[in-house]
């Protein structure tokens, strides 16, 4: 092979990454090759302990967050033949009030030579990629007073330049916070919300970075470099067993917010230190856990309660009519692919429709795994990775 080639080598690689959740730019998009009727030939399977955090892809490695028995588990995998290369691991006592799943909720996030875990029991995690060794560990039960919630931490962090921000639900002024990356230490913290089970966003509105927030209280727009906040959006259910779990996202100065529980979606104009409401309302797109995509001024998502069956929706984001909805669906994900949708419900089974708001027309159906699939997918160089509560599984996209 050229020099020239092998120098470009690593750069083709990681443009085929998939390094935390909703893929590289936290917006549900995936750029890579597929077919849009692909025959999902299944590459390899093993066995997983029990979580809700989805897998990531970086650099060959499919990493995977889990729990078998009473320790959590970080695993690096050769991403093409699922081949253990190393595990971190660590105890746990995490106990489930409401009897879901005890292992981890929070996807891991790799940047550069690490990986940022966030476990149920509120403790930030750092380890290397090529070793799995731990770097560094905050309790944000002890620097900032974060507490349990409902259903144990959950909010995935993000890294933005040196800092990794996080949705930590601390009660002595640190809601939210930044750590220095590489080593963990408090950089600045603000607003002492409860967690909400969103993730935190960073985007860019008319060439300034916003960091999206959204607590259990509703959205924080903040400087992502100091902590100051521009503004909050006081967004969340009436009822006290509720969560905030769709992460925040933009097109242009269009930021789309959406919860479940009676509170509904809006849209908001944003302008420098404040914003507008272009409109708001529970009948449109309220999504439950499972965050919506953007494509052309369109968002492609689910509406309505998971356990109460939910209609699969596209919505016009600026004004917030429906386009189309097709109801009667199991509650589940969906992913942009270039300009097309898979779509993949809790039953395991895929499906891949033109993203049109014209119509929704699958062509391509098929069961991928048994139930039940609540963990997002993570897609890298034409592969799909699904996992259920047992299973972790590789697909073809081709």
């Amino acid at each position: 092979m050229p020099r020239i080639a092998l120098a470009l080598l690593p750069l083709l690689l990681s443009a085929q990454d998939w390094p935390q959740l909703l893929g590289p730019n936290r917006d549900g998009r995936y750029d890579g090759p597929f077919s849009p009727k692909p025959a999902f030939t299944k590459l390899w399977e093993r066995p997983v302990g029990e979580a809700f955090a989805a897998p990531v892809v970086a650099g060959g490695r499919l990493l995977v967050y889990h729990r078998l028995g009473d320790e959590d588990l970080l695993e690096s995998l050769d991403a093409a033949t699922g081949k253990v290369q190393w595990t971190y691991k660590y105890k746990t006592a995490y106990r489930d009030d409401f009897g879901f799943l005890e292992g981890p909720r929070a996807t891991p996030v790799v940047d550069g030579d690490r990986v940022y875990l966030f476990s149920a029991e509120s403790v930030l995690r750092c380890v290397s990629l090529t070793s799995g060794k731990l770097i560094w560990q905050v309790d944000a039960r002890e620097r900032f007073g974060a507490a349990k919630e409902y259903f144990g931490a959950a909010s995935v962090p993000v890294v933005e330049g040196k800092l990794l921000l996080a949705n930590v639900g601390g009660r002595r002024d640190g809601g939210i916070v930044a750590l220095d990356k590489m080593n963990g230490a408090t950089v600045w913290k603000a607003a002492p919300d409860e967690a909400g089970y969103s993730s935190p966003n960073v985007v860019t509105i008319a060439g300034t970075r916003h960091a999206l927030f959204f607590t259990r209280s509703g959205l924080i727009d903040a400087d992502p470099a100091t902590g100051a906040i521009r503004f909050q959006l006081r967004w969340r259910a009436r009822m006290a067993a509720s969560v905030n779990a769709a992460v925040p996202q933009a097109a242009g100065n269009l930021v789309f917010l959406s919860a479940s529980y009676g509170t509904g979606a809006t849209v908001l104009e944003i302008s420098g230190n404040s914003y507008k409401q272009l409109w708001q309302g529970d009948d449109e797109l309220s999504n439950h856990y499972a965050t919506s995509v953007l494509l052309d001024g369109y968002l492609y998502g689910w509406h309505g309660r998971q356990e109460m069956g939910q209609e699969l929706r596209c919505v016009e984001l600026r004004t917030g009519k429906v386009q189309w909805s097709i109801p009667n669906h199991r509650a589940g994900t969906v992913t942009l692919m270039k300009d097309h949708l898979l779509v993949l419900s809790e039953s395991g089974e895929a499906l891949i429709a033109p993203a049109s708001p014209k119509a929704f027309q699958p062509v391509s159906r098929k069961k991928l795994l048994e139930p039940t699939v609540r963990a997002y997918p993570a897609l890298s160089a034409g592969r799909l990775y699904l996992r259920n509560d047992r299973t972790l599984a590789a697909f073809t996209m081709q």
